[in-house]
């Protein structure tokens, strides 16, 4: 008779030591009629070979099953098949026990993800009571226009050289050059005459952008 594990799911033979698989199989074989009570069967070197592994793991095995009076080993004689209802109890609890520890890691895995959908959600919140703090002060933030004359001592500067937002606390958004519209202008936008720049702050800006273009 060829031996297989046909009727072990594949997930529990890899959680189950080799051993505990084995002796699962053939106490379903018992079960299924393959095996008769009474019936002697193949010795350890035999089972060893094959269900592939030592023989160690076959008597491990074989202990288990006459433990549970479902085989009886016989010294010498090999193994004989005992009590088939014993074979079908200890099946039914094995598959109880399976039950038991499968819900177990599932409960398991169903913390794990509620921990992250915590966490997620704890970032949510995080995100709007930012954005609701800068949404405050949406209403303080105004634009204004300032236009460059040719004797502003800005014109043929760059934002840079001028140091715009640490004198000012203002950040230019744009700029209209010619009717010619430059939108995000980068640290090295030249400042020309007639330009007019665009820019943003909060409190008195338009002011003090005024005061440091005229002082310059």
């Amino acid at each position: 008779m060829v031996f297989c594990f046909n009727n072990i799911n594949m997930e529990q033979a890899i959680k189950q030591p080799r051993y505990v698989n084995i002796a699962i199989d053939v106490a379903e074989k018992i079960a299924n009629g393959d095996f008769v009570e009474n019936e002697k069967i193949k010795g350890r070197s035999t089972l060893a070979s094959n269900y592939n592994v030592s023989p160690e793991t076959i008597r491990r095995a074989m202990t288990l099953l006459a433990d549970l009076d479902v085989i009886k080993i016989l010294p010498n004689s090999g193994i004989v098949i005992s009590q088939k209802n014993n074979a079908i109890d200890f099946i039914n609890k094995f598959s109880s026990k399976e039950n038991l520890m499968s819900i177990r890691e599932k409960i398991k895995k169903l913390i794990y993800e509620r921990n992250l959908l915590n966490l997620e959600i704890d970032n949510n919140i995080d995100s709007i009571l930012e954005n609701f703090t800068q949404l405050k002060n949406i209403g303080r933030i105004k634009h204004f226009e300032y236009e460059i004359k040719s004797d502003c001592p800005l014109a043929n500067k760059t934002i840079t050289e001028t140091r715009f937002w640490h004198n000012t606390g203002a950040t230019i958004i744009g700029a209209v050059r010619n009717n010619e519209v430059f939108v995000s202008v980068g640290p090295y936008f030249l400042f020309t005459p007639n330009d007019v720049i665009i820019f943003v702050g909060i409190d008195d800006v338009k002011l003090r952008v005024e005061k440091f273009c005229t002082a310059l």
